[in-house]
């Protein structure tokens, strides 16, 4: 007996299922590349319990006949390639054929399509991969698929998924990321009866962006384009003071399928050099236009993993586009005109190549020589004017002997410790200190907090706004009131006074975006402390900001009296220290 076998049809299927849907979000992507395909301009999708019961994709495309309808549940069944040749040059966001093979073999699937020459629809009913009914059905032109009961057959795979939010959190950015690249097609999205989304068409992509990413980036995000030959670059990106912790914010599109790629990425970024600080990411929307035998989609089951032929060139052209976009709209905005195109208007700043340090509200920026100053950083204890008089700045009394020398480069500040010198990072130091007292504040009382004269409205999309939701009340003990304002929109109507000065609604995004990243779900302790530390990074002082005598002692004292005075709370060192010996050898005294 033979122990190579060939492997029954439903369980190659199940297997491919494996590979082409990971969740329900995978079969909500799928069955809209269909209906993209078939030149839908209204898409319904309609879950129950996060797609787990029920996802049911209605379009109004170009149907299937009868014949059609029962090849489509064929493996590798496809109308879209028919040569060799038709493979390495896709036209569609579909093509391989397996996508309805697969999901029937692992749910409960009906389809209902009709031609709109047709007199009446076909109707076919499938469980576990098997036909059990095909019938003539009345139905409008255009095709409804129904999956209900996914991986009823496969508890293995069904107790893998997450909670009923978080499968329809990542529904809601399937459609998000198809809605941006369409914004010809009406999408609507419905969960459990609750419509979550509905973005109608519109001949204007602006409009959509604004729609889906919220109205609070339309004044923030800039055009980009570069086109030669065979290349064709346009889209949107924000200022590079409109920034997030985590690339979510980037949607790239090449020949209008979502996709996600390192090398885009990276180029995106490489335009913005010199402009974003470590760890933050810009929003942006990038179309790349590019010959279809110039990319290989036919890489990853999911396609949205691609290969480009000529990605240098692409490199390049992106990194151009972006860098010559940030040099010319140093603070755009953009209008609608009266014909729907978008117009862009660049205001003209006055000494634009100079640069100017990180705001920062609560620090009077004075020079080291004036020692009147007794202003109180924002969250340090107070500090106390010398009543006969500013003495020296060396002769300040310091914990451990640790005597201040001065600051250098507005960032550092170098301290003489016994036989060490000592250099103090101030925004690490500052930050650290800053963390601890919002971490002792977790059990006691309320953050001292300002009120808004006028509240900001905050726009988050589906998964932001849940995320948002839990947080309110552990953000409302630091000072950070927020209301919910509808569906996914939010009112911030106070803020900690040691954020004064700061954009809160940045501050809160990167919250979200941070918690997304951890995992809410998981530990809600640990995101909570991540909150605290982006709140204390947004606080604390910054590089190239000049600190007063006053200011410098007390920001030594308070880092001393610290628990974990070495580091910041993101782990980088707030000092360095270097000893005598090592000093000496460097200028060859031993």
């Amino acid at each position: 007996m033979t122990k190579i076998r060939i492997l029954p049809e439903i369980l190659s299927n199940k297997i491919a299922a494996g590979e082409v849907v990971e969740r329900p979000a995978s079969v909500v992507k799928e069955l809209i590349e269909n209906s993209l395909d078939a030149g839908s301009t209204r898409i319904l999708i309609e879950i129950e319990k996060g797609g787990i019961s029920l996802i049911r994709i209605s379009d109004n495309g170009c149907g299937m006949s009868r014949d059609d309808a029962l090849l489509s549940i064929e493996r590798y069944a496809t109308s879209k390639i028919y040569s060799d040749e038709d493979l390495f040059s896709i036209h569609t966001l579909g093509f391989r054929g397996e996508a309805l093979p697969s999901i029937a073999s692992v749910s409960r699937l009906s389809i209902i399509s009709r031609e709109p020459s047709a007199e009446s629809g076909t109707e076919i009913v499938m469980e576990g991969g098997k036909i059990l009914k095909v019938s003539d059905a009345g139905a409008p032109a255009g095709t409804q698929i129904t999956v209900r009961k996914l991986f009823f057959n496969i508890p293995a795979r069904l107790k893998f998924l997450k909670t009923i939010r978080t499968e329809t959190g990542h529904i809601s950015d399937v459609v998000s990321n198809m809605a941006l690249g369409w914004p010809n097609v009406h999408f609507r999205l419905v969960h459990d009866g609750y419509a979550i989304q509905n973005w109608a068409a519109s001949d204007d992509h602006t409009t959509r962006i604004a729609e889906v990413l919220g109205n609070t980036l339309e004044n923030n995000l800039s055009p980009v384009s570069a086109k030669n030959e065979d290349f064709c670059i346009s889209g949107w990106i924000s200022r590079p003071d409109m920034t997030r912790a985590t690339s979510q914010g980037i949607h790239v599109f090449v020949n209008r399928r979502f996709v996600r790629d390192k090398m885009i990425t990276h180029a995106l970024m490489e335009g913005y050099s010199g402009r974003l600080m470590k760890g933050q990411f810009p929003t942006a929307v990038l179309f790349i236009a590019v010959p279809f035998r110039d990319v290989d989609v036919n890489v990853h089951p999911s396609k949205q993993e691609i290969r480009f032929f000529r990605k240098q060139q692409i490199y390049e052209m992106i990194v151009d586009a972006v860098s010559s976009c940030l040099v010319h709209n140093q603070k755009p905005s953009w209008v609608h005109s009266e014909s729907g195109e978008t117009s862009v208007i660049s205001e003209a700043l006055a000494h634009s190549e100079k640069k100017h340090p990180l705001p920062f509200s609560g620090i009077i920026k004075k020079s080291l020589s004036d020692t009147a100053s007794t202003y109180q950083l924002p969250g340090f204890s107070g500090s106390k004017k010398n009543p006969a008089g500013q003495a020296p700045l060396w002769e300040t009394a310091q914990p451990e002997n640790l005597k201040a020398i001065g600051q250098f480069f507005d960032s550092y500040i170098l301290c003489e410790s016994g036989a060490n010198i000592v250099i103090i990072d101030q925004h690490a130091a500052h930050e650290r200190i800053l963390f601890e007292k919002l971490a002792d504040r977790a059990t006691g009382k309320k953050l001292p907090a300002q009120r808004m004269l006028i509240p900001e409205t905050l726009e988050l999309n589906y998964r932001q706004s849940h995320i948002l939701e839990r947080l309110i009340p552990d953000l409302e003990k630091y000072g950070i009131e927020i209301e919910p304002f509808g569906k996914q929109s939010f009112v911030i109507k106070s803020s900690p006074v040691m954020l004064s000065g700061n954009e809160i609604k940045t501050l809160i995004t990167e919250m979200v975006d941070s918690a997304l990243e951890t995992g809410i779900d998981s530990n809600m302790g640990k995101t909570v402390e991540e909150c605290l530390k982006l709140m204390a990074c947004h606080g604390a002082i910054r590089a190239n900001q000049t600190l007063s005598s006053s200011e410098i002692a007390e920001l030594i004292t308070e880092i001393e009296a610290c628990k974990i005075p070495g580091h910041c709370p993101h782990g980088r060192p707030t000092r360095i220290k270097w000893q005598r010996q090592e000093i000496d050898k460097l200028f060859k005294r031993t």
